[in-house]
């Protein structure tokens, strides 16, 4: 499966937030959306950074209350792993499991075009098996 296909199926919304956006804005659209991660973007359409609950716990934990005026430029990992649309999800997995990355933006033709989570992964790994799991059946059952 590739990545477009799980964008089809999700959406491809994507939450960006300015490099000077304070931290405390920060998590405030973390809460208000529900989501783990957002990319930092000067234009919504470029990669600045990503960062992520765990980044936000990780600079509270060593530098404390005062994070929360910082801009998350500051806090932001700027050497962001991304993928395309055709890549496929396997290809993805590793990548993931490999640089224990939650969240990997998707770009086409140098644009940002939508996010995806190891939770968007599992979920198609489920798909997957599912619908293999259909077909074995039906064919056991002789339904071929």
């Amino acid at each position: 499966m590739q990545i477009s296909e799980i964008l089809r199926r999700k959406g491809n919304a994507v939450v960006t937030v300015a490099p000077d956006t304070t931290v405390h804005m920060l998590i405030a659209a973390l809460i208000e959306r529900n989501i783990g991660a957002v990319v930092v973007s000067p234009d919504g359409d470029t990669i600045a950074g990503i960062v992520s609950e765990r980044d936000v716990v990780r600079c509270l934990h060593t530098r404390g209350a005062g994070l929360l005026d910082m801009p998350v430029s500051a806090i932001m990992t700027s050497d962001v792993r991304t993928c395309a649309l055709d890549d496929q999800v396997d290809s993805l997995r590793r990548t993931m499991t490999e640089h224990r990355v939650r969240h990997l933006p998707v770009m086409h033709e140098g644009r940002l075009v939508g996010i995806v989570s190891i939770g968007d992964v599992v979920k198609s790994a489920i798909s997957e098996l599912a619908t293999e799991h259909e077909h074995l059946v039906e064919y056991l059952q002789g339904k071929y």
